[in-house]
């Protein structure tokens, strides 16, 4: 997956997952569809994705 995290045990990548779930599909659907992710590996990913975004470094632009 080019580096990308993917859940584990599994070449599902995370990324893959969380647009699922932002363009509506329920995570019912989604355990249906992939049987190896549980609802704790969603729960962990929605975690992961907002610790990423928590942590982005902003540079001061330079004048």
């Amino acid at each position: 997956m080019l580096g990308k995290p993917c859940f584990r045990g599994s070449r599902v990548p995370v990324y893959l997952i969380l647009q699922k779930i932002a363009l509506g599909e329920r995570i019912e659907d989604l355990l249906a569809g992939y049987p190896g992710l549980t609802a704790d590996s969603i729960k962990a990913a929605q975690l992961f994705a907002v610790d990423a975004v928590n942590n982005d470094i902003v540079y001061p632009a330079i004048p």
